[in-house]
Order: C-alpha cells, then sequence, then structure tokens
C-alpha cells in the first residue's frame, strides 16, 4: 500500500468492519487486526494488534460486550496524540470504557453510523451518522467535518447520553419489534398491503444482526428498559381494550 496516505488501524473485519474498510480505503491505508479474519478483500492489510493499534488513527469495530477487552489489549500500543473511535450502537457505556481504559494523551470520538451492512449495501451518502465529544471536543468536529464532507454523511454531534435516549427508542423498538415478527414467521407474501411491506422492509434490515447486536440496544443502553416497559403497558393496555 502507498504509504502518502495516513494509516488507520481498525480493530474487527467483522460485517461492520468490512464496510467500515469499504468506505475509509480511498483515504487510509488500513491496518485491520481480526484473528477471525484470512483476508482484507483488498481494502485493508490484515497484521497484529500491536501494529492495528499503534497507528494514529484506531476504530474500533467490536461488538460493545468486549470493547472493555479490547481496550485493554489496544491500551500499551496507541501513541500519543492518536485518535480512538468506536462505532458501537449505544454510547453512554462505551465512551465510559474508553475514557476509563486509554491513556489520557489520546482523543477519544465516539461514533454510532445509523446504518449497516444491509442498510449501506447500495451506498452510504445521505445516510446518518452521531458523533459523540468524548475526550478532545476539535478531535470531533474534525470527524465530523469529514464524515460530511468526505463520506456524505448526516451529521448530527450529540452528547452520549442524548444519543442513547433517543437510540432507546429509534433502535430499541425497531430490533423489539423486529424480534418478534421473525419468530412469527412464516408470514403472509400474497395478499400484503404497502404498510405491510415497509414493514417487513424494516424487520430485513435487521434480520441478519447478531444476537450481540440486539444485547447491546436492549441491555446495554440505559434508557431502553424504560422504553420497553412503556411499550409493553401500552400493549397491554390495547390488548385489555380489545378485550372489553
Amino acid at each position: 500500500m502507498s504509504q502518502s496516505r495516513p494509516q488507520l488501524g481498525l480493530i474487527g473485519f467483522g460485517a461492520f468492519g468490512r464496510l467500515t474498510a469499504k468506505h475509509l480505503s480511498p483515504w487510509f491505508d488500513i491496518l485491520a487486526h481480526d484473528p477471525a479474519a484470512s483476508d482484507g478483500e483488498g481494502r485493508a492489510r490484515l497484521t497484529t494488534l500491536e501494529e492495528a493499534a499503534a497507528c494514529p488513527m484506531v476504530v474500533l469495530a467490536v461488538p460493545v460486550g468486549v470493547l472493555a477487552e479490547t481496550v485493554a489489549a489496544i491500551a500499551p500500543h496507541v501513541t500519543p496524540g492518536a485518535l480512538i473511535l468506536d462505532v458501537g450502537s449505544v454510547k453512554v457505556k462505551p465512551a465510559k470504557v474508553m475514557l476509563d481504559g486509554l491513556p489520557e494523551g489520546v482523543d477519544i470520538v465516539g461514533t454510532h453510523p445509523l446504518f449497516g451492512p444491509q442498510s449501506g449495501k447500495d451506498g452510504i451518502a445521505g445516510l446518518r451518522i452521531a458523533v459523540c465529544p468524548v475526550r478532545g471536543d476539535k478531535a470531533a468536529w474534525r470527524v465530523a467535518a469529514f464524515c460530511r464532507k468526505a463520506l456524505g454523511l448526516k451529521v448530527f454531534v450529540v452528547t452520549p447520553e442524548d444519543h442513547d435516549r433517543e437510540a432507546a427508542t429509534v433502535q430499541g423498538l425497531t430490533h423489539l419489534i423486529a424480534k418478534v415478527l421473525l419468530a412469527m414467521e412464516p408470514l403472509p407474501t400474497r395478499m400484503t398491503t404497502t404498510s405491510f411491506e415497509r414493514v417487513m422492509q424494516g424487520v430485513d434490515m435487521v434480520r441478519h444482526d447478531s444476537a450481540a447486536v440486539f444485547r447491546a440496544i436492549e441491555h446495554d443502553n440505559p434508557f431502553a428498559a424504560e422504553v420497553r416497559r412503556r411499550f409493553f403497558d401500552l400493549a397491554e393496555q390495547a390488548r385489555a381494550e380489545l378485550d372489553d
């Protein structure tokens, strides 16, 4: 790879890591680490954890459930002044994990691309991303500007708390309803309405998300339990009205 571009360490080369590499490879030489990966797909060079963690920018594309151990593993190898980002579905917990586990001399930005391999398969321009300053406000605004200008994303700069408060409804209810509908399959496909088809389009966008993604959205978001409680209470109220 050319050395004229900055290096970016990518920890995790699963489905979202590969999507990340696809869209960042025009601007960065990507050094990816993932013990389960066998091929960089022409967009990244697979390397050791130590080398990937020592890049001036490091993206943590790992499940929220293993973020703490990942941070502990890279902490001895990150360089002073580096920028560390995560791409998890929740932000309060990852922000605390990174603040507690990374050296003082690195900038930290939480990001949540509000799309995935399925919803971004036809391109990501015009899609949304949340950018959360954690340590180093200027770094967060640089990330936001890059996402807007280079990637064409619609950027929301918010606190981790504000992100999780909204995501508890936006993602929490989407994944909860999708989980129930998937359990009810097979569902009708012949005489359907446009509204039903759009509901199923939403289900299909999260159909192949891992159990770890569902757990992060429902269990690692501090506001999700209250949203679920209200949803179930209102559903029970509707059932009672129908029973009457």
